[in-house]
């Protein structure tokens, strides 16, 4: 995903494998194989060009990112505070003030 999250263009596998095998040793049917589950998934999109597949990501990282940690608000309203309150801790200064700015606003379209 990272990989094709860089480029505003859809990627062959052998552009993906390429960028990828600078770091590491990978079989081109590894890459192949692991592209093919993203698009099952819903997580990459596909179209064929000629005889081959160029992929793209679904969703920006920060739509997943973001749908991700709503999916870890799980278990019960107090379950769910308790998470939040952890979370608001943990932030930087920053991104706190990011938060803070989106739910101000959000109160103030309500």
């Amino acid at each position: 995903m990272e990989v094709l999250w860089r480029t505003d263009h859809a990627m062959s596998v052998r552009e993906v494998l390429a960028d990828l095998t600078r770091d590491r040793d990978l079989a081109y049917t590894t890459v192949m194989t692991v592209l093919d589950r993203l698009s099952k998934k819903g997580r990459v999109t596909r179209e064929l060009e000629g005889r081959a597949w160029f992929y793209r990501p679904a969703e920006s990282r920060a739509t997943l990112m973001a749908a991700e940690m709503l999916a870890a608000l799980t278990g019960t309203p107090v379950q769910r505070r308790e998470a939040l309150r952890e979370f608001a801790a943990g932030l930087a200064d920053d991104d706190a003030r990011v938060v803070l700015e989106v739910l101000t606003s959000k109160e103030a379209v309500s």
